[in-house]
């Protein structure tokens, strides 16, 4: 296979058996992706109102953060898909270096009622998971600490941060918080997937591993 034109493939199920292929939903075509639309997450804000936060890699081979959002909110197959005009959202400044910033998470909500997406780096030869916060979706500010990093590994890609429930079989979502519920964080590193769970304070946004660190 031949690494270029990086897009995000778009298809619909009935039945999540059989499966259809549509128009890609993301291609790269703007200054801030025109080297591939990379990786990224969806999330679905209040509305309902779903959004794609997903990670560009520029004209210059930055990676920077991006938003999109559905042409027409009526159909139900959101076929196709917009690029939002304030982009790119985030940028590699002060320590992220410029090939170490990618794979922004689903979003999940505090009890403060802002967002929050871990994104994927690699700060001073740590594995790191970015934390960033926002009221809207559109303006994301970084958090002083980093949700989790580690210093066994190095760039961590595709990071996950979702709640698994303790001692029931349901699924939850993913602002679901709680004495029952612990949180695990999954990353990509070295072509494998690994895993941590931990404790989550929403207040003070502070995960506490209570696994080893980490499980494969």
């Amino acid at each position: 296979p031949l690494w270029g034109n990086i897009s995000w493939g778009h298809s619909i199920s009935y039945d999540l058996v059989n499966w259809f292929l549509l128009e890609p939903a993301l291609s790269p075509k703007e200054p801030y992706d025109i080297n591939g639309c990379l990786s990224g997450s969806a999330t679905i804000l209040p509305g309902p109102r779903p959004i794609i936060l997903y990670t560009g890699q520029d004209v210059n081979n930055s990676q920077v953060q991006n938003l999109a959002f559905p042409k027409n909110l009526s159909d139900p197959l959101l076929k196709e898909w917009i690029k939002w005009s304030g982009n790119p959202l985030l940028t590699p400044v002060d320590d992220i270096k410029a090939g170490q910033f990618r794979d922004p998470s689903t979003a999940w909500m505090g009890p403060d009622g802002k967002w929050r997406i871990v994104i994927g780096s690699e700060i001073d030869g740590h594995g790191t998971a970015l934390l960033y916060r926002s009221t809207n979706g559109t303006k994301w500010t970084r958090s002083k600490k980093p949700l989790h990093f580690s210093n066994k590994t190095g760039m961590w890609e595709c990071p996950d941060f979702y709640p698994v429930s303790n001692g029931d079989k349901k699924g939850l979502d993913t602002s679901v918080q709680g004495n029952n519920t612990l949180h695990a964080l999954k990353v990509s590193f070295n072509s494998r997937e690994y895993y941590v769970i931990g404790t989550y304070d929403p207040v003070k946004d502070q995960f506490s591993v209570v696994t080893n660190d980490f499980m494969v």
